[in-house]
């Protein structure tokens, strides 16, 4: 299917690039919550575009995921692919909770929003429960993607890197983070831009008329 194709390639390609940006873009700043507050209250613009590329590109690897998970086609590439799409929802809940506290700041204050984060850091939510999935599926992906040969070692390494990206809420960045999304870059990008230049070239008059409309559907959807 040419349309799946062109999907899994820009998310292959996207969705690394976009988590090494994010984590990039915060690296000049210590990796600890109020730390992570902090820099936000001085350099807002810095800190919302970092974590806005960051949880973009945790949503935009989903279907990259499945396309990997469907080239291996085995029932432990399942399980791995399970795995770490419910990883990739976990971020994606971290990232709302990232969202609230800067707004706290904003709100509030530093202070007040630093204090209420730390009061609520070991609240109960559903998702502790699922923090081993990001850890475990990502080498269970390469493991299955290296032993039926849909990656090559190096490439099976690196995505095995993606597991030791830190998790949890208002991370700030470490020397692993680089590896981990490198890792994640050297692995997936290579193949997304294999299955689009394998892909049919799309109708330049459908490819603009789709942009238009998922740009105006954007628009009207944030008016809600």
């Amino acid at each position: 299917m040419p349309n799946t194709r062109w999907v899994a390639g820009i998310s292959l390609v996207l969705g690394p690039a976009l988590l090494l940006a994010g984590v990039l873009l915060r690296v000049r700043f210590a990796f600890f919550f109020p730390d992570q507050l902090a820099a936000y209250d001085d350099h807002p613009m810095l800190m919302t575009a970092s974590y806005s590329a960051f949880v973009a590109g945790t949503v935009a690897l989903a279907p990259g995921v499945l396309a990997l998970t469907r080239l291996i086609g085995t029932q432990m590439a399942g399980l791995a692919g399970t795995l770490v799409t419910l990883g990739l929802f976990t971020r994606t809940f971290h990232a709302g909770a990232d969202h609230m506290a800067f707004q706290l700041v904003d709100a509030q204050g530093r202070i007040t929003a630093t204090q209420a984060v730390a009061a609520s850091y070991q609240g109960f939510h559903i998702f502790h429960y699922t923090t081993f999935a990001i850890m475990l599926g990502w080498p269970l992906l390469a493991f299955a993607a290296y032993r039926t040969r849909t990656l090559g070692p190096v490439s099976s390494v690196a995505l095995a890197l993606t597991a030791a990206l830190p998790l949890g809420v208002l991370k700030g960045t470490t020397p692993l983070s680089m590896v981990a999304t490198a890792g994640l870059c050297l692995a997936f990008v290579p193949l997304g831009l294999r299955m689009l230049l394998s892909a049919p070239r799309p109708s330049i008059p459908r490819l603009a008329a789709l942009t238009a409309a998922a740009v105006a559907l954007g628009y009207v959807s944030s008016l809600g």
